[in-house]
């Protein structure tokens, strides 16, 4: 069963793998999800949306402990 257009932006924002709203939508684009820029267009969902991309993009990369 394939995700929702707004479940795969949830998901892409919290990757961090777009930098943005506008980053974002033209991924979800790129991937073949239908009506990105009516679903993303209610206000909370876009803040929202662009809060995640930001804090994503903040968090450090991950690192493997020397052994």
């Amino acid at each position: 069963m394939s995700r929702s257009t707004i479940e795969r932006a949830f998901e892409l924002a919290r990757s961090g793998e777009a930098v943005d709203l506008a980053d974002l939508k033209r991924r979800l684009k790129a991937e073949g999800c239908r009506a990105v820029d009516a679903l993303l267009a209610p206000r909370n969902i876009s803040r929202y949306l662009e809060a995640l991309c930001s804090a994503a993009a903040k968090q450090p990369l991950s690192r493997e402990p020397a052994t």
